[in-house]
């Protein structure tokens, strides 16, 4: 599972609200609970960011696949896999609004600048950032962060058909050459050296004797073998 699938499921998110407003009635609510909540005891920042892995595949990422939806539950129990600083997309953010150390919100970063982190975050707003009742995009100060982890991710490649072909070549360029200079093998020199003879006869130059030949190369030596 790669960083950008878990953020590519997250900013179709994006707008969803809960309903009726200041509800906490919404579908990753449902989702985790297994039914239709509602009330002040189901605020949904961590539950949209596991409905964010689940939808994945990935649940093992968040929580080692089981549920939580308390925020500092999640960030001490992500505590040996924490970042600080140098935060990366795919990373899980932890906030504070209020100038404290506990986890009071939680996002998925989608970017960083060194100064202003970029998150998709479930139940925020521009009212209330830990607490808002929609699924946004949020740039905010760095100085709010007070966790982070970054799940086990798959690294992604990004290649392009000139760069996989490059690599063919190489690797087939490094065989080659390997086979060139291998020795020749013990059953062309015994009884009769007939590696030798070959040379003699002009059918070979005697160089690369355990490379591959091409079909020119090829056809050569057996007109050089049947003159």
């Amino acid at each position: 599972m790669t960083a950008e699938k878990i953020l590519s499921i997250a900013r179709a998110e994006i707008g969803t609200k809960e309903s009726p407003p200041n509800s906490n009635r919404v579908k990753y609510n449902t989702a985790y609970y297994g039914r239709q909540v509602s009330g002040s005891g189901y605020a949904w920042c961590a539950a949209f960011v596991w409905w964010c892995f689940s939808q994945a595949n990935a649940s093992k990422l968040f929580y080692d696949g089981k549920k939580t939806a308390y925020c500092p539950t999640l960030m001490n129990y992500h505590k040996n896999q924490a970042v600080k600083d140098n935060y990366k997309p795919g990373d899980v953010i932890f906030f504070n609004f209020n100038g404290k150390t506990n986890a009071a919100h939680v996002g998925i970063c989608e970017s960083f600048d060194g100064n202003y982190i970029t998150t998709i975050d479930g139940n925020t707003g521009t009212g209330n950032e830990a607490n808002g009742g929609a699924v946004m995009r949020r740039k905010r100060h760095k100085k709010y962060i007070v966790g982070a982890y970054r799940p086990n991710y798959e690294e992604e490649i990004n290649m392009t058909e000139a760069d996989i072909r490059k690599i063919i070549r190489d690797e087939c360029a490094k065989i080659e050459a390997e086979r060139a200079n291998a020795p020749v093998p013990d059953w062309a020199r015994k009884p009769k050296d007939l590696y030798a003879e070959v040379v003699d006869r002009g059918i070979t130059d005697g160089s690369r004797p355990m490379a591959y030949a091409t079909r020119l190369e090829t056809a050569l030596m057996i007109n050089a073998a049947t003159k």
